[in-house]
């Protein structure tokens, strides 16, 4: 038995955050991130609706990228003292992400970071509030999906939550968000949703409800991307709904060791992080790669390419033009294709923020991490330390390695 899990309600198209006056409570707090939603009139508008709902609203912002430990529970007080029936969160991922962790412990105060990390193991939520998000990047899918990821500072990783539970009852996916995203969060975030589609739909929990949510997605993302970084607003809308398909498709298939390694070094080094969206990027086709090596995966890897029109006559020609194709986008993003090669901001540069040396020592334990990152298990093939290592190493340098 599988199981197939959505927001009850999902709202979209320009305008939809109206929808938030047909909202039905007594009070909502709006968790937002560093201001963008403030300063475009966004959170005035959502406000105004929520107020207009007959409700009494109280603001928690300032969320970090990266959410931590330290913010959640932050909010959660804020909540505790608040005692709001409705949670709105609105922003990229960051806020949103949070908000769902602020959730578990404003409805149950005692429990503690530490159980939540283990897979769908929060407990029954809804006890006292809903929760509605409303997304304004493209990429992250959070909107419709049972994941969150918080950062705990003090170890360097990034945990991914995962449980059904914290899935929202209200989506909102409204495009007029998403078109004031600069050009490089537009990058990142697209390339973070084309590996969300990629992964579901060779991951090993994939099925007849995931397959064609995830398809369709990369073809979107593959012929509108790059136009939407360009400055093309009819792409960039098309863009806000091809990342909430991929959403829908891995929050039910989940994810594979991409993630994996992006969650895991991410906060691992001391020069900076690196950028989950960049670092989807540059770890997916090397991840392809590898898993290439197991027929079923690179069939299904194979239809992708097919899918998209790119060449290849035999199972193997189409993986590789997959793969080219992929770095490509990348370099037509300014995304670097090596961790060698990334600079601040997640651009390509000649030199990295992230030294070599201190890359080297940590391999062992960051790759350690990487494989007992709850999105391995679904990858369709599964890692030993050394190959985790190999392909770390593959990425930082940008070469190929035969596994």
């Amino acid at each position: 038995m599988a199981r197939f899990t959505l927001p009850r309600d999902l709202y979209h198209g320009k305008g939809s955050l109206e929808e938030l006056k047909n909202l039905k409570g007594k009070k909502a707090i709006v968790v937002v991130g560093g201001g963008s939603m403030r300063r475009f009139g966004f959170l005035d508008r959502a406000v105004s609706y929520l107020k207009e709902a007959g409700m009494e609203v109280e603001l928690f912002e300032n969320v970090e990228p990266d959410p931590s430990v330290t913010t959640v529970m932050k909010g959660a007080e804020a909540m505790r003292k608040f005692q709001p029936d409705w949670i709105v969160a609105m922003g990229g991922g960051s806020p949103i992400d949070a908000a769902k962790a602020m959730w578990a412990f404003y409805e149950y105060p005692d429990c503690t970071f530490e159980q939540l990390i283990t897979p769908f193991s929060f407990p029954e939520l809804r006890q006292k509030a809903h929760f509605c998000a409303i997304p304004s990047t493209s990429g992250t899918a959070t909107e419709v999906t049972a994941f969150s990821v918080i950062t705990d500072y003090d170890k360097g990783i990034k945990y991914p939550l995962a449980d059904f539970n914290i899935t929202p009852d209200v989506a909102i996916v409204d495009p007029d968000l998403a078109e004031k995203m600069p050009p490089k969060l537009t990058a990142h975030t697209g390339m973070d949703a084309m590996t969300h589609a990629i992964e579901a739909y060779v991951s090993t929990l994939h099925c007849n409800y995931t397959d064609p949510l995830a398809l369709h997605a990369i073809k979107m993302i593959h012929n509108d991307l790059k136009k939407s970084y360009d400055g093309d607003m009819d792409a960039r809308d098309r863009m806000h709904d091809a990342q909430c398909l991929a959403g829908m498709a891995f929050s039910n298939a989940l994810l594979g060791i991409v993630h994996s390694m992006a969650h895991k070094t991410g906060a691992a080094f001391s020069g900076g992080h690196i950028i989950h969206g960049a670092a989807n990027a540059m770890y997916l086709p090397k991840v392809i790669k590898y898993n290439s090596k197991v027929p079923e995966a690179a069939e299904r890897y194979a239809e992708i390419a097919r899918f998209i029109d790119l060449p290849g006559n035999t199972t193997e020609e189409l993986v590789d033009a997959l793969i080219a194709e992929l770095r490509e986008m990348n370099k037509q993003l300014n995304i670097p294709l090596s961790i060698k090669n990334y600079g601040e901001g997640g651009v390509i540069a000649e030199k990295s923020i992230i030294d070599e040396k201190e890359f080297n020592e940590k391999l062992h334990d960051v790759a350690a991490n990487a494989i007992a990152d709850a999105c391995t298990g679904s990858n369709p093939r599964q890692p030993s330390q050394e190959d985790m290592e190999k392909l770390m190493l593959a990425v930082y340098y940008d070469k190929e390695i035969d596994f």
